[in-house]
């Protein structure tokens, strides 16, 4: 599965593969759920889980917390837009588990 195709699954409401950690975190934040995609993005201890949490509170616009976030995760917030590092992280994310 791709990031575009999870994204588009997730945001469709169609039955996804199990997922776990980040990767959960991002399906949930596609289909709209943030308190669950933060619950599970806070669940791990990784610099993926910090760099997903990351990305969920710049998108809820507490950029403070975000920054703290993004160096938890060792990175530097985005320029780009929310949906072009949803898909970074994904990529990322899915590239890891193979």
């Amino acid at each position: 599965m791709t990031a575009e195709e999870l994204l588009r699954a997730a945001q469709a409401g169609e039955a996804l593969p199990p997922l776990d950690g980040p990767l959960r975190a991002l399906a949930e934040d596609a289909r709209a759920d943030w308190e669950a995609a933060h619950a599970a993005a806070q669940a791990g201890e990784d610099a993926d889980s910090a760099w997903v949490h990351a990305y969920l509170h710049r998108k809820e616009g507490d950029l403070a917390n975000a920054g703290y976030w993004y160096s938890r995760a060792g990175r530097v917030k985005p320029a780009g837009t929310l949906e072009e590092e949803w898909l970074a992280i994904a990529r990322h994310l899915l590239a890891q588990a193979g």
